[in-house]
This record gives C-alpha cells, sequence and structure tokens, in this order.
C-alpha cells in the first residue's frame, strides 16, 4: 500500500518562504502523478500543484502560479512544493496525493492515496 508522509509545514510571515516534502514508500513511485492540495477551515479542498508520472509536465492553481513550483527528486521517492511570496490567503492544512491517472490531476477524486496533512500559517 502506497503510504504519503508530508513535512515541512510551520508558521511564517507573509513575503516569506516555506519547502514542503512527501516522502512517498509502499509502491513505484515514478508510476505516480503526484500533486499538494490544501483546504482552509470552512473551506473545500482545493488544487494547488501536480506533476505527471508520463512526463514530468507540471501544472498550478492560478493562485500559486509564479509562486510556487513542484518538483521531485531524482531518486523519484519525494515530491516537494516549494512555496515563495507567501500571502495569508495561502494558510491551509496541505496533502500530499498520488495517482496512476495522467489526466484530470487538478480533480481531487482523481487521487487514490492521500498524506496527513500538514499545516501551513502565514502571518501578516
Amino acid at each position: 500500500q502506497v503510504q504519503l508522509v508530508e513535512s515541512g509545514g510551520g508558521l511564517v510571515q507573509a513575503g516569506g518562504s516555506l519547502s514542503l516534502s512527501c516522502a512517498a514508500s509502499g509502491g513505484t513511485f515514478s508510476s505516480y502523478s503526484m500533486a499538494w492540495f490544501r483546504q482552509a477551515p470552512g473551506k473545500e479542498r482545493e488544487f494547488v500543484a501536480a506533476i505527471r508520472w508520463s512526463d514530468g509536465t507540471t501544472y498550478y492553481a492560478d493562485s500559486v502560479k509564479g509562486r510556487f513550483t513542484i518538483s521531485r527528486d531524482n531518486a523519484q521517492n519525494t515530491v516537494y512544493l516549494q512555496m515563495n511570496s507567501l500571502k495569508t490567503e495561502d494558510t491551509a492544512l496541505y496533502y500530499c496525493a498520488a495517482t496512476y491517472r495522467a489526466s484530470d490531476l487538478a480533480y481531487a477524486g482523481t487521487y487514490a492515496h492521500w498524506g496527513q496533512g500538514t499545516q501551513v500559517t502565514v502571518s501578516s
């Protein structure tokens, strides 16, 4: 069974940066498309970024384009989300997700495997 464990969340001032990590185990990591979603209290879970397993193509929500970067390491066992120029609106619980699919990657229902989440809080 695929297991995903997020880390790197914390408290940061607006304009600052954080880097999140998602460590994967229990499956053929390179065969999965990976994504980050986030959810704030009282709000729907929303797509943040994804990286497609087949060709490495990346996708970003409009709200984070130019500020966030998704990547995976050389061993393909960890996915990262580099977050720069953070805004208070970025405050949320951030989840890592994995799927064998190569399409509909911005849709939460595409993903069968989820991590436990890591909290990101951006202060004014």
